[in-house]
């Protein structure tokens, strides 16, 4: 191939979208895949996960029916179907990145890219040949993998990634989830919802580590509820398969104990595809397992980029998108704004969901700043008690000396979508007097912002 202005290597969300962006600069731009396009996102993470999700909460309002007056005796599940529907829209999902790709002249060279020096990648084809490509500005979206349990293989039958969990031939009666973080606590969801009799182990104290605690306690609360079993503060020690079933150790505190399921889920992070990508050779360095970067996700070594899962977290694809296209701007001497993280939205899609972005309340008194926080349970709200949706409240944390916005965290129903409010009045500087001022249709989930806001500062109406 003739040389290009812009390689990307790996076709994810970071790196289609940045293929996308260059070409529409007038770049000439490859991007290089060694799997699907669309990455582990749209063929085995966000996409087909969020399709399940959708299936179970069907499920469960049907199991729900006399609630809203329905009378149904028997609801079968026809699992085979549940998991076809999740593998379609997943390959839609894919077919339409290749799609974009081609309309913007994005050349897709189908094979494994590594550096081969600051200016060229050698591409390994399906077929083993291999092809030497020249371009002036490189970017690495070569995405992660899911981390190993110390001592334990992966066997994809009984000890399985997130990947095996999506495409199981049937719903285990008994699931172990080693992990509490978004992707074990939407599986449990899942499964839970379907049937399964889940188990949740975490080492740290609380339920989706990384939110704010009173969500994270809440959530538990509820999760408990439904008879699931949570262990936090908790390690698993060993893990092993035994014939039908898994077998696992489990240690808190000092004291230990001995447990069987039928299959476990292991989802304890993820760690970068750093291994074979040439990067010793070209001086680019590594930090626990992930590329070092900088403010525009430079490597150190000029002309050459690393976004999304590779350069570290948080491991989000809408953060591999903005990265991406950060990298390509400043590539391309646009002068962008850097990548930053103060504002990055995050959502796990569990029932009822969780979304959040900025400081949590421990946060904010770890660096010191006095807030002014407001809350506002769903049960108050018209709109989610109408929806048989009320479980959950929102949070929203106010730094005192401005009364700007500097932190918002939801647990209840559509959730991911109430966020993108909070997400640009933070951006953006936003106090509680342009939330206040900013009215709200009713009935609507949205009136709970406004709600949250008074609340902080003894505003509130409806509570």
């Amino acid at each position: 191939m003739e040389k290009q202005d812009l390689i990307v290597i790996g076709g994810g969300p970071g790196g289609y979208v940045a293929a996308i962006q260059a070409a529409k600069l007038g770049l000439k731009t490859a991007v290089v895949e060694e799997d699907q396009f669309g990455g582990v996102c749209v063929n085995w993470g966000c996409i087909p996960t969020k399709a399940l999700l959708r299936n179970a909460e069907i499920y469960q309002l049907i199991l729900r029916g006399k609630e809203w007056g329905f009378r149904i005796p028997e609801c079968d599940v026809d699992w085979p179907a549940v998991i076809k529907r999740s593998r379609r829209i997943a390959r839609r999902m894919a077919t339409g990145v290749e799609f974009l790709l081609k309309q913007n002249n994005v050349s897709m060279i189908q094979g494994r890219g590594r550096l081969a020096g600051t200016r060229e990648i050698e591409v390994t084809k399906p077929d083993g040949s291999t092809e030497s490509i020249a371009a002036d500005g490189i970017i690495l979206a070569t995405g992660a993998h899911a981390r190993k349990l110390p001592g334990v293989d992966f066997d994809g039958e009984r000890i399985i990634t997130s990947k095996e969990a999506l495409a199981l031939e049937e719903v285990p009666k008994r699931l172990l989830i080693v992990g509490a973080g978004a992707i074990g606590v939407e599986f449990a969801q899942i499964y839970g919802d379907f049937g399964s009799e889940i188990t949740i182990v975490e080492m740290l104290p609380e339920l989706l580590p990384v939110e704010d605690e009173e969500i994270s306690l809440e959530l538990r609360r509820l999760f408990k509820k439904r008879g699931w079993k949570i262990h936090t503060g908790t390690q698993v020690t060993s893990l092993v398969r035994r014939e039908d079933e898994v077998v696992y150790r489990m240690e808190k505190e000092g004291v230990a104990g001995e447990f069987t399921a039928d299959m476990a889920l292991v989802a304890i992070g993820v760690e970068g595809n750093v291994k074979d990508l040439g990067l010793e050779a070209v001086g680019i360095h590594t930090a626990k397992g992930f590329i070092k970067t900088g403010s525009f996700m430079e490597t150190g070594v000029p002309g050459i980029y690393a976004i999304g899962d590779v350069a570290g977290p948080p491991w989000l694809a809408h953060v591999a998108s903005h990265e991406g296209i950060t990298a390509v701007l400043h590539f391309a001497g646009k002068d962008p704004e850097p990548a930053d993280s103060k504002f990055v939205p995050a959502c796990t899609y569990c029932h009822p969901p969780v979304a959040s972005v900025g400081l949590t309340e421990r946060q904010a008194a770890e660096q010191g700043i006095k807030t002014r926080i407001g809350r506002f349970p769903f049960r108050a709200n018209g709109r989610s008690i109408a929806q048989g949706e009320s479980e959950g409240f929102i949070k929203l944390i106010f730094s005192e000396a401005d009364e700007k916005l500097i932190g918002a965290h939801i647990l209840g129903p559509e959730a991911p979508e109430l966020l993108a409010e909070l997400g640009l009045a933070a951006t953006a500087g936003t106090t509680r007097h342009e939330l206040l001022g900013t009215i709200h249709a009713h009935p609507t989930l949205s009136e709970v912002i406004h709600e949250a806001a008074g609340e902080a500062f003894g505003e509130a109406i409806h509570i």
